[in-house]
């Protein structure tokens, strides 16, 4: 397990070193984001292609500490080699959409369809897909169709859901790097240090871009890193979601609900994604449209500079999943404990709202 030390350490100073001449070619070349649009919260040129160094910064790490040597069962390294080079093959195809994406832009369509093809890679080639829902709702295995279906689903799903949650300096980068924190500890404690170092190689890259992304932010990831790092995160949470534990003896990788602990970890990103589509769709508008209606702007609204808005979220996500390892601990019901960390999270989610209102009605009713 130690040789994670080394994945991190290589992926965080391969990003801090590299960025700041990242920057300076951003600033060449001009290829910056442009203040003035009513949703943007920045006033000034900010240079928008940081993803290349966190793909950079990931794939480099990952591939050269592969982690062939600690891996002595046979089968095990053979599937952790062929997911390397499904997970390899798919990462550079959304990092050059993204790419494409922030020098010239892509229409919302033509993203969702290079979606579509990777997610179809990874489920029906890869066979990376989720196969049993584990008791929630009383449901185990799934038949095939809907276990590609399901998998399809959430692949695009968390792929854009940390695409539009990067609004707020630090945001996506910080959420992810929790997430992918929380995903490599998982792994490590069962034993699959493949996934592990891919998750822990994403967690050292996306600390060090934080240092830049942090606000005031010297530059943006760009959609080639909220791609990457999405396709990074739903291939984790699929892979945890299917892990088979029958031959682990760890407390916490057997007492933890593999899906709770999943959504726990993926809480702001979905929570987010889900609202903001529904009142799209309530409004008429397209889902994949851009406005101010995200959690984070309404943290902004509310009062809270850009580091608060983010620290409070970052905060959500780590109660969240406490909550959920919390609840593992005393063995309770799966579905119960389902109840409770969703309950928690919408009525945490809905405390912003409650203040706007409230902030609204007092202007009013002093009138």
């Amino acid at each position: 397990m130690e040789f994670l030390i080394l994945v991190f350490i290589t992926s965080f100073f391969v990003v801090l070193l590299s960025t700041p001449s990242l920057i300076k070619v951003a600033i060449l070349k001009r290829l910056f984001d442009a203040p003035g649009d009513t949703r943007k919260l920045h006033t000034r040129m900010i240079p928008t292609i940081g993803g290349i160094m966190i793909f950079a910064g990931t794939v480099f790490s990952y591939s050269l500490w592969f982690p062939s040597q600690q891996i002595h069962d046979g089968i095990q390294l053979f599937n952790a080699v062929n997911d390397y080079r499904f997970i390899l093959s798919t990462l550079l195809v959304m990092f050059f959409v993204g790419v494409k994406d922030d020098i010239i832009g892509t229409a919302p369509v033509k993203k969702l369809v290079a979606h579509v093809m990777v997610g179809m890679v990874l489920v029906l080639m890869a066979d990376i897909r989720i196969v049993s829902m584990h008791g929630i709702f009383g449901i185990h295995v799934l038949p095939y169709w809907a276990s590609v279906f399901l998998s399809l689903f959430t692949y695009i799903v968390v792929v854009n859901a940390f695409n539009l949650i990067d609004g707020v300096d630090g945001l996506a980068g910080g959420v992810g790097f929790i997430a992918s924190s929380a995903f490599g500890g998982w792994f490590a404690f069962a034993g699959d240090y493949a996934m592990a170092a891919l998750a822990i190689a994403l967690s050292g890259s996306l600390l060090a871009f934080l240092c830049f992304n942090f606000s005031p932010a010297k530059i943006f990831m760009g959609d080639s890193g909220s791609l990457t790092i999405g396709l990074i995160i739903s291939i984790l949470a699929i892979k945890l979601i299917s892990y088979d534990v029958s031959a682990i003896h760890n407390g916490f990788v057997l007492n933890v609900s593999k899906p709770i602990f999943t959504m726990a970890v993926l809480v702001y990103p979905l929570i987010d994604t889900l609202r903001i589509f529904i009142y799209r769709a309530v409004q008429g508008v397209s889902p994949f449209s851009a406005d101010r209606n995200h959690l984070h702007h309404r943290l902004i609204d509310i009062g809270c500079s850009h580091k608060q808005a983010v620290l409070v979220i970052y905060a959500f996500n780590l109660i969240m999943i406490a909550l959920t390892v919390s609840l593992a601990a005393i063995s309770l019901n799966a579905n119960y404990s389902l109840l409770i960390v969703a309950t928690t999270a919408l009525f945490i989610a809905q405390i912003p709202f409650f203040i706007k209102k409230k902030k609204n009605r007092v202007p009013a009713e002093n009138e």
